[in-house]
């Protein structure tokens, strides 16, 4: 009988997480893909739920002399999103926080792999319910 409790909550707990990944995919499809105005998507979409205080990151291989726009996007319902930029050695090539930008546009000089950090802010005083809510990075290119 307990075999069949847990089989269950993880048949459940795999399909909330499908839900939660469609839903994510949507909000990206939505709200951020129109972030990259006109570059070109590069077919990706990265979205995860995020909660206040929470970071996420991805690396991303990006060539020499072609031109690319990274956009962030997060739902309404959560403080604002800040993300990082960092290259193979933690240099930090940028960062929202000063800015608040939701996109950032960039050529680099050579190939190499960059780090993305996304965090969400908090905003909530300690003892509330930390809100949560769809974080989407989006990449498009220039096309020459």
């Amino acid at each position: 009988m307990k075999i069949l409790r847990i089989t269950t909550l993880l048949f459940v707990f795999a399909a909330l997480s499908a839900t939660v990944s469609a839903q994510c995919k949507g909000f990206a499809k939505k709200s951020c893909q129109p972030e990259l105005g006109g570059y070109t998507h590069d077919g990706n979409y990265h979205a995860a739920v995020l909660v206040e205080g929470e970071e996420a990151e991805l690396y991303k291989t990006f060539y020499a002399d072609m031109e690319y726009r990274v956009a962030i996007c997060g739902a309404d319902n959560l403080p604002n999103v800040e993300f990082r930029i960092l290259d193979a050695n933690k240099n930090v090539l940028y960062s929202s926080k000063d800015s608040k930008s939701k996109t950032w546009d960039f050529r680099l000089q050579s190939s190499q792999q960059l780090k993305l950090v996304v965090k969400v802010t908090s905003f909530n005083a300690p003892g509330d319910t930390p809100a949560s809510g769809c974080v989407s990075i989006m990449f498009g290119f220039k096309v020459k």
